[in-house]
């Protein structure tokens, strides 16, 4: 049985490119690891655009929807405002309570459920 080069995994990691070159050119094992490792390469330079494009695409899709998380804040904001005039209410030091906005609570200052 014959003996199998085991070297170019560790020359592909720990020496320089033209080391590896020179053993490559004399081992006809390690010729067909570099010919399956240039064919992976093809392909990730291949999808590569394609990878940026929906990375991006990502990008824009989570800006999108923090943009309209933070519209909704607004408007919802707003809204409570205008109805329980919280700005107007609230002085420094001062906590809001459910009981100043109208709802039935116990005697701990929780909602009352019936």
């Amino acid at each position: 049985m014959e003996n199998k080069c085991t070297k170019y995994e560790g020359l592909f990691i720990f020496a320089d490119e033209k080391t590896l070159e020179a053993h490559v050119k004399s081992c006809s094992e390690c010729q067909k690891e570099q010919e399956k490792m240039d064919k992976i390469s093809e392909l990730l330079s291949e999808v590569k655009p394609e990878y940026l494009r929906r990375k991006a695409q990502k990008k824009t899709l989570q800006a999108a929807c923090m943009i309209f998380v933070l519209f909704l804040c607004g408007i919802s904001f707003n809204t409570l405002d205008s109805k329980y005039s919280i700005v107007d209410n609230i002085k420094y030091g001062q906590v809001v309570s459910m009981e100043d906005m109208g709802f039935p609570v116990d005697s701990y200052g929780l909602i009352m459920v019936e």
